[in-house]
């Protein structure tokens, strides 16, 4: 039964629906936070089939949330994949290559949204040029298109 306030006003009942409301989508533990970290979040929306951003960088961690199609997504050292809309990823940033986030669909569009811990004074994104993806290939997890095509 609703109460009054100090003020004598009747109250509304509370809601209870906090209780179930949250729904844990990942946890992570970052290696490296910047100091003094900027902290940025943004909408990314590519049409269908894009290939996205080319290979880059953060200067900090990225958290992300696929809101609406499917992203591929690859970093230096895993296998890509894909992240569906209601799914959750992030990265480490730093040093770590970002080498796809495209769209995987020729017929939606994908739309994503990602929190980003800058480091103060640095670009959110920095391209990786040809040269130090030679450099570094070692380091990227093969892929399907790279398997040798059956016999």
């Amino acid at each position: 039964m609703p109460g009054t306030d100090p003020t004598g006003n009747e109250q509304k009942p509370r809601s209870t629906a906090w209780q179930t409301a949250l729904t844990l989508l990942q946890e992570a533990e970052p290696p490296f936070i910047p100091a003094g970290a900027h902290v940025m979040t943004v909408v990314i929306e590519f049409p269908p089939g894009d290939p996205g951003t080319p290979p880059h960088r953060h200067s900090g961690p990225a958290f992300g949330y696929v809101m609406e199609g499917e992203m591929l997504l690859e970093l230096e050292g895993e296998p890509e994949r894909v992240v569906r809309a209601g799914e959750a990823f992030w990265e480490p940033g730093v040093d770590v290559i970002h080498y796809q986030d495209g769209n995987n669909r020729d017929d939606v569009p994908l739309r994503f949204t990602v929190t980003m811990l800058c480091e103060p004074g640095q670009p959110m994104l920095t391209l990786v040029d040809a040269e130090e993806l030679a450099q570094r290939r070692e380091r990227r997890a093969p892929r399907p298109s790279d398997a040798e095509p059956p016999r």
